[in-house]
């Protein structure tokens, strides 16, 4: 085999390496995003979770927003979320939205919300604002 097959194969399988390299890598981490990818977890500095890792009601409620409702509490569904307790990026009156996360046993709202940002974002709270985490919905 001459010198310039030799370095064609080589060059063939060094690329197919790297191709199956990738998609290993995709694979062995369940197809997680990177923390950039996902809107508001760089700016926050919150942690991420999947939305597949939240309470199923949050999952329900994610779905609603996607669709336009209707919402279990229409006169507070989808209202503006003020961010007084200065726990989300800070952005101008009316940039987030609330949606209750409906808590099994509870007698009113309970305390779960997931909140909207204009680009994209998605957060969530299991203790009425005390503590956020953004939230991956592809995930």
């Amino acid at each position: 085999m001459s010198s310039r097959k030799r370095i064609t194969v080589a060059l063939v399988g060094l690329i197919a390496l790297v191709v199956v390299g990738w998609f290993v890598r995709d694979y062995a981490d369940g197809g997680a995003r990177p923390q950039s990818a996902v809107p508001g977890a760089a700016e926050s500095g919150l942690p991420v979770r999947a939305l597949s890792t939240l309470p199923p009601e949050a999952g329900r409620t994610w779905q609603l927003i996607v669709r336009g409702g209707p919402f279990p509490y229409p006169s507070r569904d989808g209202t503006t979320f003020g961010n007084r307790e200065h726990r989300l990026p800070n952005e101008p009156r009316g940039y987030y939205h609330e949606y209750t996360v409906p808590t099994p046993g509870s007698h009113d709202r309970g305390p779960r919300r997931l909140v909207t940002g204009q680009r994209s974002e998605l957060y969530y709270t299991g203790d009425h604002y005390e503590s956020f985490v953004v939230v991956d919905p592809h995930g």
